[in-house]
């Protein structure tokens, strides 16, 4: 590879983390960095690479948010682990299924959740759980195992869906929610990194470079959210959340 493009990769790949650490949404930056970067690789190779740095810069964000806000370690194992049985499914059918059959689908849910953030500034600015924590359990179950499925069949806007559900179908407030999200994102990068392995389809040296750049960003935007609190994390989420949906849209509709 030219040294310029490993330079402009592991740069998207920083600023991947920063974004990433606070709301979600790095996908959206990273992976279409590297689709550009490396227009002769296959995309399942391209989709294994992505996973290198995002899971590096996931631990280092999860591991900011674990010592600052303290989750429910209940309800968070019991998502994390259908979400990585749901990301090693989602990898294996990522040679098989084309990107595009999700891409309208994506570009409506991610409109619908915009305009209900933006509609009620209340949610997420306190915890306000719903439910019976049993009835919570089954659905960050189920939840889990769908977002995990789509992390690793896909995966830009993942850590953005995991915190609209936190907030608006358990009640969690922005910050963590955004915290319990990195630990699930952690598991399906994980699982989604088992996956593609075992095909063949991760560039580790380039995956590794990247992952440097995507911690150190990371771990700035952590500190960054945790310091500002639900109400920065839910401008940032809409904000990201916005630039997804002009993304997706542009690739299902335009381009």
């Amino acid at each position: 590879m030219d040294i310029e493009i490993v330079i402009l990769l592991v740069i998207a790949s920083g600023f991947a983390g920063f974004v990433d650490a606070m709301a979600g949404g790095g996908g959206l930056i990273q992976l279409p960095a590297l689709i550009l970067g490396l227009p002769n690789k296959e995309l399942p190779l391209i989709l294994g690479t992505n996973k290198v740095p995002s899971a590096f810069g996931t631990a280092a964000a999860a591991r900011n948010y674990f010592k600052n806000i303290k989750p429910d370690i209940p309800l968070t194992l019991t998502m994390m682990v259908p979400a990585f049985i749901g990301s090693i499914g989602g990898a294996y059918f990522a040679a098989s299924v084309p990107v595009q059959f999700f891409k309208p689908f994506i570009v409506f849910l991610l409109i619908a959740m915009v305009i209900y953030t933006w509609l009620k500034p209340e949610i997420g600015m306190a915890e306000n759980l719903k439910y019976t924590r049993n009835r919570r359990l089954f659905f960050v179950a189920l939840m889990g195992l769908t977002i995990g499925f789509y992390d690793g069949i896909f995966g830009p806007g993942t850590g953005t869906f995991l915190v609209f559900f936190l907030v608006s179908g358990i009640g969690y407030a922005f910050l963590k929610a955004s915290g319990t999200a990195k630990l699930v994102n952690l598991s399906t990068n994980i699982g989604a990194i088992l996956s593609f392995q075992l095909t063949g389809h991760i560039w580790w040296q380039l995956g590794l470079i990247m992952a440097g750049a995507n911690v150190t960003g990371a771990i700035i935007g952590s500190k960054l959210a945790i310091k500002g609190g639900s109400s920065l994390v839910r401008k940032v989420f809409l904000i990201v959340t916005t630039l997804l949906i002009a993304r997706v849209a542009w690739d299902t509709f335009i381009s």
